[in-house]
């Protein structure tokens, strides 16, 4: 194919590749919005999604919402129940696999959204909400965040949501998802699965910071099919989540080879 595409549009088809049919997904916003919509779309048609305002739904929202509580993420929905009740859900084991993101990341996995001074000065961020629940309970977690030094650190300033730790029994976070490619995680650190296509491997080891072994020879990242694309761009018209270029806006994008 010959479409172009851009880095997060691509990481929203990673995304959803994360995905297995019948699992029960804890999806949150953003990317993994689109995501989940289109794995139910394509390869898990029988995936149910979970939102942390309580909405449960079978099948993404038929009109883009920006907010979980917005109309279309109501309308249609399996149930619209409250944060406990999805939550419990968690408790009981019952989800497979969550979606969070973070401020900072260290090689266990570790997700820091509370407070750092990276910066040289402290710094608040927006705190836990879910994530800490999300990466404790659900069955195993997928992390997306942007790959940046500053983001990428040996010890986290504050431990939000954990990580790989010893003595734990189920869950983790299995994916790492970035703006650079695709990462496993385990309790042994780091290991590189997939760049997206043009990213070197030095470039890789220059927005971390710490120690990643990554080869040259490492594969790319599948590039999104015809399809997918297309899905996403419907779910996405004005590419408010992908950020697509536009005149207003122009942005640098990836083509598929």
């Amino acid at each position: 194919m010959t479409a172009g595409y851009t880095r997060r549009e691509l990481m929203v088809v990673a995304a959803a590749r994360e995905i297995h049919d019948r699992e029960v997904v804890f999806v949150g916003m953003r990317l993994p919005l689109l995501g989940f919509g289109l794995a139910r779309a394509t390869h898990a048609p029988n995936a149910v999604g979970l939102f942390e305002n309580g909405v449960i739904r079978d099948r993404p929202a038929e009109a883009f919402i920006y907010t979980m509580g917005d109309p279309p993420n109501i309308t249609g929905a399996i149930a619209c129940l409250g944060l406990l009740d999805v939550m419990s859900l968690l408790q009981q084991g019952r989800v497979d696999v969550g979606f969070i993101g973070g401020a900072e990341i260290d090689p266990l996995g570790n997700l820091n959204t509370t407070r750092t001074s990276g910066s040289g000065s402290l710094v608040r961020l927006p705190g836990s909400g879910g994530g800490c629940d999300i990466a404790s309970l659900a069955g195993r977690t997928v992390l997306i965040m942007e790959h940046e030094p500053r983001r990428f650190r040996p010890h986290v300033d504050y431990i939000t949501s954990p990580g790989h730790f010893p003595g734990r029994r189920r869950g983790g976070p299995s994916t790492l998802i970035t703006t650079l490619g695709v990462f496993d995680l385990s309790p042994t650190g780091v290991r590189v699965r997939t760049l997206h296509p043009g990213v070197t491997a030095e470039q890789v080891r220059q927005a971390t910071g710490f120690p990643l072994d990554v080869s040259d020879a490492v594969q790319a990242t599948p590039p999104p099919s015809t399809d997918e694309l297309a899905h996403i761009r419907r779910a996405d018209s004005e590419g408010f989540w992908t950020r697509r270029e536009s005149p207003a806006n122009p942005l640098r994008t990836m083509t598929a080879g």
